[in-house]
């Protein structure tokens, strides 16, 4: 079995017992993020060796469903718990979690409380964010700051461009070769970023800042990519 997947997916017990029950063998493709995996299934088309691909979210999900390679799961999702209702018949979700701009507390101790005080903030203020075209979190910011600001969002991201000190292809490479190495106090990451370095580095000095008053769900599509509806400040992995 081969499945592609982005970095940071599956824990090796996970495939270790899967293999128990399945008694067959996974092979990973392991790329760095969900939108390389989109890109590489539409070059490998029906070509592809993949029988699963995981770590797409919901800002592709819609884009991967129109590549006409899924198929039904037909799996009984009857045990899912999560803040929505879900019904789709070709994603499965494995995890639930919201974007977050996380922070350097011994770089940081005052973080902006809300989207437009990090756009208002002086310039000396760096961050990082990811690309859209490669990164579902850069995706994810794109569509977050379209949903907030609607029509005047590119005036918004002129704002915010004096204080983006760059913009990586994955989120990875912004994590733990720039913000982890001090590069940036605060990045575009997800609010469960925090709970890792409290249980592998045992610290709580990385922490999500609490945005106020912002949507609920990254994307609603519909078969019409001009009528999506954007909420935009969680991501539901598949």
């Amino acid at each position: 079995m081969s499945t592609h997947r982005r970095r940071w997916g599956l824990e090796p017990a996970v495939k270790e017992a899967f293999e128990q029950t399945c008694n067959c063998q996974i092979n990973y493709v392991v790329l760095d993020s969900g939108g390389d995996i989109l890109q590489r299934l539409r070059l490998e088309g029906k070509s592809s060796q993949a029988d699963l691909v995981l770590g797409l979210d919901t800002g592709t999900m819609e884009t991967t469903r129109q590549t006409g390679l899924l198929a039904n799961h037909e799996t009984d999702l009857s045990a899912l718990s999560l803040p929505v209702e879900w019904q789709d018949p070709m994603f499965v979700p494995y995890d639930w979690g919201y974007f977050a701009f996380v922070y350097d507390t011994e770089q940081l101790p005052e973080p902006p409380k809300s989207l437009e005080a990090l756009i208002a903030a002086p310039d000396d203020l760096k961050i990082l964010i990811q690309d859209p075209r490669t990164s579902t979190p850069g995706l994810g910011l794109l569509l977050w700051m379209r949903h907030v600001y609607g029509n005047q969002a590119p005036e918004k991201w002129q704002q915010l461009k004096g204080k983006i000190l760059t913009t990586t292809k994955s989120w990875s490479d912004g994590y733990f070769s720039l913000f982890m190495n001090g590069e940036a106090p605060m990045i575009l990451s997800y609010s469960t970023s925090p709970a890792y370095h409290m249980a592998v580095d045992k610290t709580d000095r990385y922490q999500a800042a609490e945005f106020k008053a912002l949507g609920s769900l990254i994307v609603l599509a519909s078969n019409d990519e001009e009528d999506r509806r954007i909420l935009a400040d969680s991501v539901c992995s598949l």
